[in-house]
C-alpha cells in the first residue's frame, strides 16, 4: 500500500477474535488508523485510537458510507470452527457467518463511492481438504469434505468486490501458532502434563504459522499490488503430526509419545475431529515465498520457541 492509501488507514472486521485483536493492536502500534467493524452501535476511539462502525450481516445491514474511503480492508468474521461438536445446525453457522459476511461487505464496498484499493479476506487451508503427501500450492484445485466446501464458498462470495476493481486477497491460513488461543493452546495443558502425543497415525501434514508472520503477512498482503487472489499464509516447513508433537514436547522438555487413536478422534469429536486433526495438508507458501515475504519464522521449533517464551539460552 503506497503512502496515500496508508494514510486513509485500515478497516478491519472480526476485531474482536484471536487474530484480529492482535492485528489491531499491531496496526495501531505502527501509527496506522484503525477502524472497526462491529456488531453494534458506533462508540467514540477506544485506548488504542481506534473507532467502529455497526453492521449486521445477518440482516444484511451496512451502510456504504460507513465503509467509505479506506486504504484497506481487512476481513477476518466467521464463528469458530472448533468451539463445539458439529451438528447440521452448527455447520451451518460456520459456513454462513464466513459466506453471508464476506458477501454483504464485498457488495457494499463495490458499492461505496470510495472504495478501498484492497481487501484482505480471511480463508483457510482447509479449502484444499485432505491430501495426503501432495504438495499443495495456490493453483491446486479445491478438495472434498465440509471445510473445502466452505473455503470455494468463502471465496466466491468476494466476487462483487473483484468485478468492482478491487484487488482481493484470500489468505488461505493455517494453524495460528499462539499460546493464547486456537489448537496450540487446546494442547498445552495435555502436553505439560506430560500425555501428549500423536493423533492417530501422525503422518498427516499440519501446515502452520506463528501469529507475528500471520499479522505481517495480512500487512503485508495489503501493501504488495502483486499480490491477488489466494495466497498460502503459512510457514515454508509444514511437518508431519508426529514431528509436531515431538518438536512441541522437546520445547516443553515433556515427553510426546502417548499416541490418540483415530476412531477414538472420530467418536469423541465426529466429522470435525476428522477434518481438523486427523486430514493432510501439505501447503506451500508459493506466492508469499515468490514475491519476497520474509519470515521470522520458518523452523517449528523455533517458532514455538517464541511463542511459548522457551527460546534457548545464547552461550557467553
Amino acid at each position: 500500500m503506497d503512502a496515500r492509501n496508508s494514510e486513509k488507514g485500515f478497516l478491519v472486521s472480526g476485531s474482536s477474535g484471536l487474530v484480529g485483536t492482535a492485528l489491531t493492536a499491531s496496526l495501531t502500534s505502527g501509527g496506522h488508523r484503525v477502524c472497526r467493524l462491529v456488531r453494534e452501535s458506533s462508540r467514540p476511539a477506544g485506548a488504542d485510537g481506534s473507532t467502529s462502525v455497526p453492521w449486521n450481516p445477518g440482516e444484511g445491514q451496512l451502510d456504504p458510507e460507513s465503509v467509505s474511503g479506506f486504504g484497506a480492508v481487512v476481513h477476518l468474521g466467521g464463528a469458530g470452527i472448533a468451539d463445539r461438536r458439529w451438528t447440521p445446525e452448527r455447520k451451518r453457522g460456520i459456513r454462513d457467518s464466513r459466506v453471508v459476511s464476506t458477501e454483504l461487505l464485498a457488495r457494499t464496498l463495490a458499492e461505496t463511492r470510495r472504495p478501498p484499493a484492497v481487501l484482505v479476506c480471511a480463508s483457510a487451508i482447509g479449502y484444499y481438504g485432505d491430501r495426503g503427501d501432495m504438495l499443495l500450492d495456490e493453483g491446486t484445485a479445491a478438495g472434498s469434505g465440509f471445510l473445502a466446501d466452505v473455503g470455494r464458498a468463502w471465496e466466491a462470495a468476494a466476487r462483487p468486490a473483484v468485478e468492482a476493481g478491487i484487488r482481493v486477497v484470500h489468505l488461505r491460513i493455517g494453524i495460528v501458532l499462539t499460546p493464547a488461543g486456537g489448537a496450540l493452546a487446546r494442547m498445552l495443558t495435555p502436553f505439560r502434563m506430560g500425555v501428549g502425543g500423536p493423533l492417530g497415525s501422525g503422518r498427516q501434514y499440519w501446515s502452520w504459522i506463528a501469529l507475528g508472520d500471520l499479522l505481517d503477512a495480512v500487512q503485508y498482503a495489503a501493501a504488495t499490488e502483486s499480490l491477488v487472489g489466494p495466497v498460502n499464509a503459512v510457514a515454508p516447513g509444514s511437518v508431519r503430526n508426529a514431528d509436531f508433537s515431538a518438536t512441541l514436547g522437546r520445547v516443553l522438555r515433556r515427553p510426546a509419545v502417548l499416541r490418540v487413536p483415530a476412531f477414538a478422534i472420530r467418536l469423541l469429536l465426529g466429522e470435525m475431529g476428522q477434518e481438523l486433526l486427523l486430514t493432510s495438508a501439505r501447503v506451500r507458501p508459493a506466492r508469499l515465498v515468490e514475491s519476497g515475504f520474509e519470515y521470522q519464522h520458518e523452523d517449528l521449533e523455533s517458532a514455538l520457541r517464541h511463542v511459548l517464551g522457551r527460546e534457548l539460552e545464547t552461550p557467553l
